[in-house]
């Protein structure tokens, strides 16, 4: 990107595997892995194309969220699952160790290196939502997650919500949904980190219908995305 900006992707729920050492955990949660509780389906595949379509570093983990989710922070009462919650206190501490850790480490370093090298980064994460929760129907094929308080999430968004409406009129296109931008994860505890000129966080909600169905559909979904995405960037570069 010209200018001052920074472009990062990250991918926190990418895939369900799950380290060897950790499997006997994991003896009755199968089925739980390979639904939308494992990971996020269609996630990653959106995330490498935007990492791609921007020339842009992708930090992404194909390590299941059941094991420890990233985009939690500690001490949340979900950044372990059922699966490893009850586990030994030491077995805990070696996941945040091995897995939790580098993967947080990383990105935060990332971002305060480009910081003091005079850029704002421009940070987003690639995520999708199962279209039923608890027996509600979400309502969204597409969600934008931002900080209400930090005018550059808010104008970037507003610009990508425009541009893939005119792109794509048939999808329904919502912000700070189907989540409130600052829950808990990733972008907002980065915000906390880094100030409103120095990191705009956004979360890329996608509806898993898309995904999981594939195909052309989907692949024509990505692509203007990515092209919306470009729109929303461009708008609100330094």
């Amino acid at each position: 990107m010209a200018g001052r900006d920074s472009i990062l992707i990250t991918c926190e729920h990418g895939g369900n595997r799950i380290p060897p050492r950790y499997r006997a955990l994991f003896a009755d949660f199968e089925p739980l892995l390979r639904s939308h509780r494992g990971f996020d389906p269609g996630a990653l595949a959106l995330a490498r194309k935007l990492a791609a379509a921007f020339s842009a570093p992708l930090f992404a983990s194909t390590t299941s969220r059941l094991l420890i989710d990233l985009n939690r922070s500690p001490g949340h009462p979900r950044l372990y699952s059922e699966a490893t919650r009850s586990a030994p206190v030491p077995v805990r501490n070696e996941i945040f160790a091995r897995h939790y850790l580098p993967y947080r480490s990383a990105i935060e370093a990332h971002v305060a290196a480009a910081v003091a090298h005079g850029q704002r980064v421009i940070h987003l994460a690639s995520h999708s939502f199962t279209p039923v929760l608890d027996g509600v129907v979400r309502n969204a094929d597409v969600g934008l997650l931002y900080d209400p308080s930090r005018s550059g999430e808010v104008d970037l968004c507003r610009t990508w919500q425009a541009a893939l409406a005119a792109l794509r009129p048939d999808l329904k296109v919502r912000r700070n949904y189907p989540y409130a931008g600052r829950s808990d994860g990733l972008t907002a505890y980065l915000r906390r980190r880094f100030p409103p000129d120095a990191y705009v966080g956004i979360e890329l909600e996608v509806n898993q219908t898309h995904a999981l169905r594939g195909g052309r559909g989907w692949r024509e979904l990505q692509a203007a995305l990515v092209e919306s995405a470009r729109s929303g960037v461009e708008s609100s570069r330094l």
